[in-house]
């Protein structure tokens, strides 16, 4: 299973403004340290606002803060919403010539479902946790992928 681009970089969002500090984070500043297009990381700004798992404001002041409810949520359940229902395997379109006399797309589903499941074990607080944030400071990619 692969994440797509959009759930990566929301996770990665996620993670980054569940720092506390007393000033909200920007569009631009996380955009640069964790190295995402400012167009494709307002999209999942404004998803997960949508969501309700970030809060924004606008204007002077204003920025992106983790909602702290979010912390209690099971990385499964966000990674469903994340993801959508696409089907791991599509066997319709274009239609597969194999697909009267072959398993595989019921083997998959559960495999997806049993990666779920595993994600289901574990909130967001606890990726945390495990990851010692560090205290505010502008992170570079390098020291993302030591988290």
């Amino acid at each position: 299973m692969q994440l797509n681009k959009f759930t990566d970089y929301a996770l990665r969002l996620l993670i980054y403004v569940s720092r506390a500090r007393e000033t909200p984070y920007t569009i631009a500043e996380i955009a640069r340290d964790l190295q995402v297009s400012q167009n494709h990381l307002v999209k999942i700004v404004h998803f997960t606002a949508k969501q309700d798992w970030v809060m924004t404001a606008r204007g002077k002041g204003g920025g992106i803060r983790l909602n702290p409810e979010t912390l209690n949520l099971n990385l499964g359940q966000l990674v469903r919403v994340l993801q959508g229902s696409h089907p791991i395997v599509e066997c319709n379109t274009p239609p597969c010539v194999l697909r009267s006399n072959c398993g595989l797309k019921g083997i998959l589903d559960q495999a997806l479902e049993q990666f779920y499941q595993s994600l289901d074990q574990y909130c967001l607080s606890e990726v945390l946790a495990q990851s010692r944030i560090m205290p505010e400071r502008s992170l570079s990619a390098i020291s993302l992928i030591n988290l």
